[in-house]
């Protein structure tokens, strides 16, 4: 028998007493990450010239026609799909696409690497096979110890390809790798994780516009 609509409704809706409750988290939520924020960017901004220089390392290889490639695990690998979208498709600007390859994306490649050579070989493999000489690799990680990651700058490295990272420890393997890098410090993984979305529209619109500015198009 089907449930009558305010049967139906009782079992969605909370109880009367749970919205105050949901409220106070809320405001707690939005409390703590207002404070978090302003810690983070304030270290940022000590940061700057990592940015800048990671910047100006995009702007320069996708001006001389070479292609980014970009990996993470996890979220950070949806930020890396996120990454390459915005510059395949655009930021901001009407403008020609960017060549930028998200190596997370190609399902039956990452499992077929890690089927047969291991999960570790993921990305090495891939910067390999589509990385080039002056070629850049973007590396997105909260921990920046991620066994592949590192992999994949060292691989990059032997490509002769500068190696970007967006990390979320300051004192991390990954960063030790990176030709540039940017870390947010003493941050849980889901805050690093907001600071890496942040930065990647930093990115995109600095790269977008440098490159428009160049090509004689709109700023």
């Amino acid at each position: 028998m089907a449930l009558k609509r305010r049967d139906a409704r009782l079992l969605v809706e909370p109880p009367p007493d749970a919205t105050g409750r949901f409220a106070e988290s809320v405001a707690d939520a939005l409390a703590g990450r207002r404070l978090s924020y302003a810690c983070a960017l304030h270290e940022l901004e000590r940061q700057r010239l990592g940015l800048a220089e990671a910047a100006a390392c995009l702007t320069q290889a996708l001006a001389n026609g070479r292609t980014v490639l970009v990996a993470g695990n996890g979220g950070s690998a949806a930020e890396a799909q996120h990454f390459a979208a915005e510059l395949v498709g655009r930021f901001k600007r009407e403008r020609a696409p960017y060549p930028v390859l998200a190596l997370t994306a190609d399902s039956a490649i990452v499992t077929a690497i890690g089927n047969d050579y291991g999960f570790h070989e993921i990305f090495s493999r891939q910067v390999r096979g589509f990385g080039h000489p002056g070629d850049v690799l973007v590396l997105f990680s909260t921990s920046g110890e991620s066994r592949n990651l590192l992999q994949a700058a060292e691989a990059a490295h032997r490509q002769q390809m500068p190696v970007v990272a967006l990390a979320g420890a300051p004192a991390c393997s990954l960063l030790r790798l990176a030709d540039h890098g940017v870390c947010v410090p003493d941050a849980d993984t889901a805050l690093a994780q907001e600071i890496h979305l942040l930065l990647t529209h930093i990115l995109c619109d600095i790269v977008e516009r440098e490159l428009a500015a160049r090509e004689g198009g709109c700023s």
